[in-house]
């Protein structure tokens, strides 16, 4: 489990002035920021509105280049499941 720390809530604050998503949607530009603080290698995510989304990632991922921080990579849980063929 991730702490919501000061570094998270700042990069959270720079989220929102962006407008990468609106206030109603905190809850998710906070666990992109906690996932990004962390170093998180890959985030995986069912919610395609607003975390998987290919201009959202663009997004997120260009504040936290700005900002210092690796890029994250953000996929649905499709596309990391391998199955094995019979």
């Amino acid at each position: 489990m991730l702490e919501v720390g000061n570094e998270a809530l700042d990069l959270l604050k720079s989220y929102q002035m962006r407008g990468i998503l609106g206030d109603k949607y905190r809850n998710d530009m906070l666990h992109i920021a906690l996932a990004t603080v962390a170093e998180v290698d890959i985030l995986v995510s069912w919610n395609f509105k607003h975390i998987v989304h290919f201009d959202k990632i663009r997004l997120f991922n260009a504040i936290n280049s700005e900002l210092g921080y690796k890029h994250l990579d953000i996929y649905s849980p499709r596309e990391v499941t391998s199955y094995d063929q019979d």
